[in-house]
């Protein structure tokens, strides 16, 4: 598995651990940092990858989204 799968992976872990019944997938911002640091990528990686997989972040931490 290449480290862009490993990522994509964890997003998704994320988000069906929190939001099981909802039914649009949410990433919070301090979530999507925290990810970004781990697997030592850039923000602007996990917010294309959420682009391409219809995720949502919330609760911006810049008041962005």
């Amino acid at each position: 598995m290449d480290k862009k799968e490993e990522l994509l992976n964890a997003i998704f872990k994320v988000i069906n651990k929190v939001q099981a019944s909802e039914d649009k997938k949410r990433l919070t911002c301090s979530e999507a940092f925290e990810l970004a640091n781990k697997y030592d990528v850039e923000i602007i990686e996990i917010g294309r990858m959420c682009n391409q997989h219809n995720i949502k972040i919330s609760k911006c931490q810049f008041g962005c989204f």
